[in-house]
């Protein structure tokens, strides 16, 4: 491609905790890169989308939700969604427009469009699972939201059904500045292949044991070992908080930690391309939410 005619751009998805952010980053993408479940707050750090419209590389940046934080888990995920924006080519403000529709209101996204405002950042406001809404309140709606915040357009999509998504991608490739491409052109992400199969397990987790396992449990990658056939050996470890919660994940015989090794080791290899060989093993941290390390393998600032 001829110098000077290519474009590239870093565009930060922000948003309440279950706006649908990674639903659409993975739209966006065409690929699966972002776990998705119905926990709320179940992206815990960046993770970077890369992909290529024409002669323009897009780089999403999904970040954790944003809503008020309690814990120093939650400060440090909010930390990192505004981190995430503050120096983003353009920003998309995901909103769940079901929830605004219904009769609860969507106070963490009214809090987001007013931060914005206050920061006088400009955003592009996308109303997600239009799906959802009849027709006949979704003009009234996203003319109220548009008005009440610093948004330059606005679009209606459904990330789960790709509805809208085309013409949102075809906006923001449109909308960023020349330049060379950051990554080559088959990369979708710079997340290390370790990073996402922990990731995959920790979906799995989570989607199993929605209602028994409190939404403290994560999943690290101990080893990976590459074999001579082109398959690999993946253990992991599967980390909750107090002893009952280990046998919750366990379950009876075991049932629960093969059903889950079972569903991840399909997503991996998809993922992957290649046989995988996953071992999970269930061990209690009780202090893993107070651990500057931990924090620190979530790409999470400690302090924040």
């Amino acid at each position: 491609m001829a110098e000077g005619t290519t474009r590239c751009g870093f565009i930060s998805l922000i948003g309440a905790p279950n706006a649908g952010k990674s639903t659409l980053l993975n739209q966006l993408v065409g690929h699966k890169l972002a776990i998705v479940t119905p926990k709320v707050q179940t992206t815990r750090s960046r993770l970077l989308g890369i992909t290529l419209l024409d002669d323009t590389q897009l780089i999403f940046i999904d970040t954790p939700g944003i809503f008020a934080p309690r814990r120093r888990l939650d400060r440090a995920m909010v930390a990192a969604a505004w981190a995430g924006s503050a120096d983003a080519d353009a920003t998309v403000c995901l909103v769940d427009v079901s929830a605004v529709a219904g009769s609860r209101s969507d106070r963490d996204a009214q809090a987001i469009v007013e931060r914005l405002g206050r920061a006088g950042r400009r955003a592009i406001l996308a109303l997600n699972k239009i799906d959802l809404v009849r027709r006949d309140k979704l003009l009234g709606l996203a003319d109220a939201l548009f008005k009440a915040g610093p948004f330059d357009h606005v679009f209606m999509i459904s990330g789960l059904t790709g509805s809208g998504i085309g013409d949102l991608k075809r906006h923001l490739a449109a909308s960023l500045p020349p330049g060379p491409w950051l990554f080559p052109a088959d990369q979708l992400s710079d997340a290390q292949e370790r990073w996402l199969a922990a990731e995959i397990t920790r979906e799995q987790v989570f989607l199993q044991l929605h209602d028994e396992l409190p939404y403290a449990a994560t999943v690290e990658t101990e080893t990976w070992q590459e074999r001579k056939d082109g398959s690999v050996r993946i253990d992991q470890v599967i980390y909750v908080q107090r002893p009952g919660q280990r046998a919750i994940a366990l379950g009876e015989g075991g049932r629960k930690i093969k059903a889950i090794g079972v569903k991840a080791r399909a997503e991996l290899e998809a993922l992957l391309d290649r046989r995988v060989h996953l071992f999970l093993f269930v061990k209690v941290r009780d202090n893993w939410l107070d651990d500057p390390e931990r924090f620190a393998a979530l790409g999470l600032d400690f302090n924040a």
